[in-house]
């Protein structure tokens, strides 16, 4: 049986007009995916939001990018337009599961990922599973796991100095943790607001309403909160790649670009896992760029991807 539900925010719905892309919808991942595709090309841009946004935080870059490209954009199970299963489980492994259906049923190739936060797990373990369907990485402000012998030293270390994770912990302990992030409709911009985010003239009413109106109950926060508690869980895992994957990934074009005043993910921790993936891989440090960093510093990204795909092609 389909582990299916309705998702929360209409399909027409464009947040006075920030919005203006056309809804598409798949059921092939076992529930009911949110998807959007622009433009056109031999390229093919799959961009992965990650904690606890949607596809929404592209949104600038997406008509530009659409210009020379063909861009899909997906919403995770439990975010954005996407519908919210109360009979699934929302850890990583999931969410790769859930892409990888995905891609297969659309028969994506050329894919260059565009990962930001949790999408970043997300897009490598699709890319484990399947490095000969991808052509680029391009990271933004999201880790990029790949079987990196420090990995969990690295990411203990980071936890160590994010008060976003240092909160998951605590409220997994003491018993809150649901109940907070099941209240997202009313506390998502202080959620947003710890892991970081400079620019404050970003806010505006619409802004606002499109990052609150997935998680509209607490039954509609399940993305959300199982994100978190299967970080405090221990149980996301990682996709290992074996030897010969690893020796294919490294020789692929790939690009991070980092906002460093992220207070969730730091660059000195992770970047290094990033530089041990792709030796030769190419690194942008964005300074006063926070976490949500296609927010803070929208142009700029838009133009080192753009820039990015034309000397690889």
């Amino acid at each position: 049986m389909m582990g299916n539900s309705s998702p929360t925010i209409e399909p027409n719905e464009t947040f006075d007009n920030t919005w203006p892309f056309h809804a598409r919808y798949t059921d092939t991942p076992g529930f009911r995916m949110h998807y959007i595709d622009e433009g056109e090309g031999s390229e093919t841009l799959l961009l992965l939001h990650g904690e606890p946004t949607w596809s929404y935080l592209f949104r600038h870059q997406i008509p530009i990018w659409a210009q020379n490209n063909r861009v899909i954009a997906v919403d995770h199970m439990g975010f954005g337009k996407s519908g919210t299963p109360k009979d699934r489980t929302y850890w990583l492994q999931d969410h790769i599961d859930n892409l990888e259906r995905f891609v297969l049923a659309q028969d994506l190739q050329n894919i260059t990922l565009v990962m930001h936060d949790f999408g970043g797990p997300v897009g490598m373990g699709l890319a484990i599973r399947h490095p000969e369907k991808i052509k680029n990485i391009v990271s933004v402000n999201g880790p990029t796991p790949a079987g990196q012998p420090d990995f969990l030293t690295r990411i203990g270390a980071n936890v160590a100095e994010s008060p976003w994770f240092q909160w998951i912990i605590k409220a997994n302990e003491d018993g809150t943790l649901e109940q907070v992030l099941g209240q997202l409709d009313y506390n998502i911009l202080s959620t947003l607001k710890l892991n970081g985010f400079e620019q404050n003239d970003i806010i505006t009413d619409s802004w606002l309403q499109a990052y609150r109106a997935p998680f509209s109950t607490p039954e509609e926060a399940l993305g959300a909160i199982g994100w978190a508690k299967g970080f405090a869980t221990g149980a996301h895992v990682f996709e290992e790649p074996d030897l010969a994957t690893k020796k294919t990934l490294a020789k692929k074009p790939a690009l991070a670009i980092w906002g460093e005043a992220d207070r969730t993910l730091h660059a000195k921790h992770l970047l290094p896992l990033f530089d041990q993936v792709f030796p030769d891989g190419r690194v942008e440090r964005l300074p006063g760029v926070g976490h949500y960093s296609p927010e803070d510093a929208p142009q700029v990204i838009a133009q080192l991807v753009s820039e990015f795909l034309k000397k690889d092609s």
